[in-house]
């Protein structure tokens, strides 16, 4: 009978992950393309779209993660899953987006958002420093992300940023695209949730330590999202919306969601792994660092920068594997 039930779990477990694949992949074809009818709409650029709508949009899954984990009395794994996911949205998904096509640099505001992106990676990497995000400290990351997200617009709205100039997707009104949009990024949420919870049950039943599915398993199934949007736009030819959706959400982990999971519930000195101040918030720095110069100086990431990112992501989690299997 024990047997029957760890098999029956173990099958639906998978039926939950290829459920989530498929909302996924669908929910992000929907997104990129009305977020391009969108982009246009607006008379703002794709980069601008991907940076705020969909960055957001694929930053839900690690918002809800973190807030319940941090409730719950595990700030680590909200501290983990933040980190984990900025390192993966780069390793991992750009790495897969350029195996499948050249990521070239073509906006001049994603200089501004490279920088953007810095600044909050060291501003976490202080707080870390420190042991502790206070609620006044993730108030204020709040703050910064909300004027900073106008400042785009306010841009946008001068003319500093260009329209794009793609063709538009086949919508009959901006009522139609706008529900497509919404569709999307709830199938992303759920295909998620779904995948996330298939994987828990599936390295339990196989026995992977807990502490390895929060770093590892959470934080790709976290960051699955922003895979399935990027590989889809990187394949219809839409580099701004890739690189500046995984811009702005290594920027929404940052400051929305450690800023909201701060706000519910103050991070506290000595919640956390000390790991996570003493080696993975330094990675996380020195992968937006490599990934910020490629895009300034080199001005693209394409299949053999790609390959070796993707070969990184996997080093990576051999690394907390190793650590936590060890321990």
């Amino acid at each position: 009978m024990l047997e029957f039930t760890t098999i029956e779990g173990l099958v639906l477990a998978v039926g939950a992950m290829i459920t989530g694949i498929i909302l996924l992949m669908k929910g992000g074809d929907w997104t990129i393309e009305s977020a391009v009818f969108v982009a246009k709409r607006w008379g703002v650029s794709p980069l601008v779209v991907g940076f705020t709508i969909i960055a957001f949009g694929t930053s839900l899954p690690e918002l809800i993660v973190s807030v319940l984990a941090n409730i719950q009395g595990s700030p680590g794994i909200a501290i983990g899953n933040v980190l984990g996911s900025n390192i993966a949205n780069i390793l991992l998904v750009i790495g897969s987006a350029a195996i499948f096509t050249t990521l070239a640099a073509g906006s001049k505001g994603m200089t501004r958002d490279l920088v953007m992106m810095m600044a909050s990676t060291v501003l976490l990497l202080f707080l870390l420093q420190q042991g502790e995000v206070g609620r006044l400290a993730g108030l204020a990351m709040l703050l910064a992300l909300v004027m900073y997200v106008l400042w785009q617009y306010r841009a946008a709205g001068k003319g500093d940023e260009p329209p794009p100039d793609t063709e538009d997707p086949a919508f009959k009104s901006q009522l139609v695209a706008y529900g497509f949009l919404f569709a999307g990024l709830i199938c992303i949420a759920l295909g998620a949730e779904f995948l996330v919870r298939g994987a828990k049950v599936s390295a339990h039943v196989i026995g992977v330590p807990e502490a390895v599915i929060a770093l590892s398993i959470i934080a790709f199934g976290t960051s699955l999202p922003e895979l399935s949007t990027s590989i889809i736009a990187s394949r219809k030819g839409h580099s701004d919306i890739v690189l500046g959706n995984i811009i702005g959400s290594n920027v929404f982990n940052i400051l929305m969601i450690i800023g909201v999971t701060a706000l519910v519930k103050p991070i506290q000195q000595g919640s956390f792994a000390p790991q996570l101040a003493q080696f993975d918030i330094w990675l996380v720095l020195a992968v937006s660092l490599i990934f910020a110069l490629l895009l300034v100086f080199y001005k693209k990431i394409n299949r053999p920068i790609g390959l070796a990112f993707c070969g990184g992501y996997i080093a990576y989690n051999i690394y907390i594997y190793a650590i936590y299997m060890g321990s």
